[in-house]
């Protein structure tokens, strides 16, 4: 049996978008996400961007984005691994040093998914359905939340 192990998740290097936008359109079948990444991308909202390289490719991502609403609050999406990389944890530990960075750095992140895959990566429940928080915020319940434009919500 032969051992494979990505290298260190860092941040996104110019030349690398491609690279991105291909992970994206194999993890979730289509060219949905990989569009919103480009519409994050040139509404400037991007906050940071995340891989997780090996051997010269890209096999895990996260997009970091600024939310309208509330002021200082980032939202984390699309997370993509690649389907050969998945089901090995590699998206939980991605995940989960962001939970710990937001939580360290005293930042609000949202994210919006599956809750057994964001509990296990140290985020809670934020009070609203389907939303899940890390850092410093406890109860978002009331608070008006505004998703960048690229996600298509209002």
């Amino acid at each position: 049996m032969m051992f494979r192990f990505p290298e260190f998740s860092r941040d996104l290097h110019r030349g690398e978008e491609g690279a991105v936008g291909d992970l994206l359109n194999r993890a979730y079948g289509g060219g949905a996400e990989a569009k919103t990444v480009d519409g994050l991308r040139r509404a400037g909202v991007i906050a940071g961007e995340v891989v997780l390289p090996c051997q010269g490719g890209i096999v895990g991502y996260y997009a970091l984005s600024r939310m309208r609403a509330p002021g200082g609050a980032l939202c984390v999406g699309p997370v993509a691994i690649d389907p050969d990389w998945q089901r090995a944890g590699h998206g939980r530990r991605m995940i989960g040093l962001l939970a710990e960075w937001a939580r360290l750095s005293g930042t609000c992140v949202l994210a919006e998914g599956c809750e057994a895959f964001f509990a296990r990566a140290g985020f809670r429940a934020s009070g609203v359905d389907g939303l899940w928080l890390a850092g410093p915020a406890r109860d978002l319940s009331g608070v008006e939340l505004l998703f960048p434009k690229a996600f298509d919500r209002t």
